[in-house]
């Protein structure tokens, strides 16, 4: 039984990480579905929500003004949650360059903040942005050009981490976006890309859909589009770029809270699992969301189960002696950093143990029932 559990557990963990990301990339090669795109220009609604955020919205929503775009084409739509900041001065500062201040009170949440905002979008096209979002000049018409293929339903840019001092947690992040942003161009070409992340994406208004406030709109609005029968594709020229967080524990609790609501996010829209009517997408879904955030479980059998096995051999104390060696490489990345070191490569093991951990502690709230709703401003 021991052998059973240690043998699947590790080609478990090899699928998610290498050997899905292995298959996309041969079906991408052998039958690429490609994006037809072209140089359209319709009609844009940028919509920003901000809670708190104004040392960052004045800068985010003088980024979007200044986008190589036709004026009269683009909208952009400011919403403060509640902010007990200057956040609404900040946005309201920008009403006699045509930018609509909304606010929501009470407090309600990002989700909520995005529902109230599309009711008053002119736009043929809506485009997310978080409120420190800084774009590149030519990302919005990037991100439109895709629309032009009429099976596009949904289209993420590339997320850029600025990581300045080179820290356990900036360098876990810039790998591991790497990481997913070549997934995310192998995905376009097999069918869509599963999860986005909210600061760069832009949907037909056509196919929006409202939300429940505890819903992650960068994982539940992209399924509705592949529900409705549309692609989400990605857009590597779309750039944003964004600063890390700053510290292991900021990282740890973001990661918590984004793993929560995808795990209730995969539960609401489970039905999409149904590989007799969503066909390849439902392999997608399977292997890149769900088996990745069980990935802690087969990590906790790998151990435990070459625990049982010690006495079984040599190659199984070499394997538990690799586990250990990893596992005491995560903490010294983590101690490291708190001393103010940089880590070298040890913020492979260090960001690759956040993530895990994380997952694990998202799944024991979500068998509790615990929601996710507010969200606090990146302290990045």
């Amino acid at each position: 039984m021991g052998k059973a559990i240690f043998i699947t557990s590790g080609i478990l963990l090899l699928y998610v990480y290498l050997g899905y990301p292995a298959a996309v990339a041969l079906l991408a090669m052998l039958r690429p579905r490609r994006v037809l795109r072209n140089d359209s220009l319709p009609g844009v609604s940028i919509l920003i929500a901000a809670h708190n955020e104004e040392g960052a919205i004045g800068e985010t929503i003088a980024n979007k003004l200044a986008l190589d775009y036709p004026p009269d084409r683009l909208q952009i739509i400011a919403v403060s949650d509640g902010s007990t900041d200057a956040t609404d001065a900040v946005i309201r500062s920008f009403a006699k360059s045509g930018v609509l201040y909304l606010r929501q009170e009470p407090r309600a949440g990002k989700t909520s903040a995005l529902n109230m905002a599309v009711k008053e979008a002119e736009g043929e096209i809506l485009v997310f942005s978080d409120a420190n979002s800084i774009y590149d000049k030519k990302a919005l018409r990037a991100l439109v050009r895709n629309f032009a293929d009429g099976e596009v339903g949904y289209v993420t840019g590339k997320m850029v981490y600025v990581n300045p001092d080179g820290g356990t947690v900036g360098d876990g992040c810039s790998a591991y976006m790497r990481y997913e942003n070549f997934l995310r161009s192998k995905e376009t070409l097999v069918h869509s890309v599963v999860g986005v992340d909210g600061g760069v994406d832009a949907v037909r208004k056509s196919l929006y859909r409202p939300m429940a406030p505890d819903q992650l709109p960068d994982f539940v609005l992209p399924l509705m589009v592949v529900e409705q029968g549309y692609r989400v594709v990605y857009e590597p020229e779309a750039v944003l770029e964004e600063r890390v967080l700053e510290t292991a524990g900021d990282e740890y609790r973001m990661r918590v809270r984004v793993a929560l609501r995808a795990l209730w996010a995969l539960r609401d829209m489970r039905h999409l699992f149904d590989i007799t009517k969503y066909g390849i997408f439902s392999w997608q879904l399977f292997s890149h969301k769900a088996l990745r955030y069980g990935a802690w479980l087969f990590l906790a059998g790998l151990y435990l189960s070459n625990l049982a096995l010690l006495g079984e051999g040599t190659a199984f104390a070499a394997a538990f002696i690799a586990q250990n060696l990893f596992y005491a490489a995560a903490v010294l990345s983590m101690v490291m950093e708190k001393a103010g070191h940089g880590s070298g490569v040890l913020y492979i093991p260090g960001y690759f143990s956040i993530l895990n951990v994380s997952a694990a502690h998202a799944f024991a709230r979500f068998l509790l029932g615990r929601r996710q709703v507010l969200w606090a401003p990146r302290k990045g």
